[in-house]
């Protein structure tokens, strides 16, 4: 099963993702902040990343703007976690090199779908 790593810096949201994607029988790798997120999207080449936006140390976006800066991980597609859907917001992520921007409160099944796209969308 598919390898994913989770950046979310709230601890609660971290651990309920980390469940739910646990329970859909993916490998999950969690970071609290944007910086450990880049280091351990290094170390573990996770197939798929999940990131939120407001992290401590280093934004989601610069955390993505550095994974596909890095020619072993460039490929690794990332969906970005965030409360505000504002369409400056979304372009931004998209624009760091995100492949989807879901929205936050999203329901389990809402979430694992979406990977489950994504992660045949990109052959893994």
């Amino acid at each position: 099963m598919a390898k994913i790593l989770i950046a979310e810096d709230e601890r609660d949201i971290r651990d309920l993702i980390v469940f739910t994607l646990q329970f859909f029988g993916y490998q999950v790798v969690a970071a609290s902040n944007g910086e450990e997120a880049v280091n351990l999207a290094r170390q573990e080449t996770p197939d798929l990343i999940l990131m939120d936006v407001r992290m401590p140390r280093m934004t989601g976006y610069e955390a993505c703007a550095a994974i596909k800066a890095d020619p072993n991980l460039k490929d690794v597609p990332v969906i970005f976690l965030s409360a505000k859907g504002q369409d400056s917001e979304i372009q931004a992520g998209m624009q760091a090199g995100a492949v989807e921007y879901l929205l936050k409160p999203f329901a389990p099944d809402q979430l694992t779908s979406r990977i489950q796209a994504v992660l045949q969308k990109y052959g893994k």
